[in-house]
């Protein structure tokens, strides 16, 4: 009788350890018109990167070959907030006598649907940002190491500025950036999560 007793005990707490909520402080929103983060109360940073070369790509069709990262936003307010959209990436140049975009803003990656993400104060939310390969049949493009990437977020018109040291086309026309919409959880490079 204690052995079934024991087993009832031990079956009860799994289930409800598995229908316990996952508590990191991101969640996914319907709700678009919650307070939007302040470029202010969040910390932008790079974050992770991979180099793909496959001739595949994981999501969708668009192409594989590139380096990948991750663009990191967590809050550093004392307020939940929401994130939503694209944020909008170009790449710069840090040097006083040459301070200035290179090269095209990032275009849009649309294969990540933009919801509503809810930041918890803590919290961190991604947005995937792939760097395509200059490569030999790209004449006009002459490669050159941004020093760092201005990020304007969604509803905002104060950008943030994260270091960074990546190579890209310096020839307006050329797009060498993507940006997928923010997603919530911090990111993995390469990998769409699902909600």
């Amino acid at each position: 009788m204690a052995a079934v007793a024991a087993f009832v005990g031990t079956a009860a707490l799994a289930v409800a350890l598995t229908r316990a909520p996952a508590h990191d402080g991101v969640s996914l929103s319907s709700d678009v018109s919650a307070r939007v983060c302040a470029t202010s109360g969040l910390e932008a940073w790079l974050g992770l990167s991979t180099a793909a070369t496959g001739e595949t790509s994981d999501v969708g069709s668009r192409p594989a070959e590139g380096t990948y990262y991750t663009l990191e936003f967590t809050n550093v307010s004392d307020h939940a907030c929401s994130l939503f959209g694209y944020p909008e990436v170009s790449a710069y140049r840090n040097s006083p006598e040459a301070r200035g975009p290179i090269g095209s803003a990032a275009a849009r990656d649309t294969s990540v649907r933009p919801r509503p993400v809810m930041l918890a104060p803590g919290a961190t939310a991604h947005a995937e940002l792939r760097v395509t390969t200059v490569s030999a049949e790209q004449a006009s493009c002459v490669q050159v190491t941004a020093e760092e990437l201005r990020i304007a977020l969604p509803r905002q018109a104060r950008p943030a500025f994260v270091p960074a040291h990546i190579p890209v086309c310096s020839q307006k026309g050329q797009v060498s950036l993507s940006v997928q919409a923010i997603q919530a959880r911090p990111g993995v490079p390469g990998y769409t999560m699902a909600p």
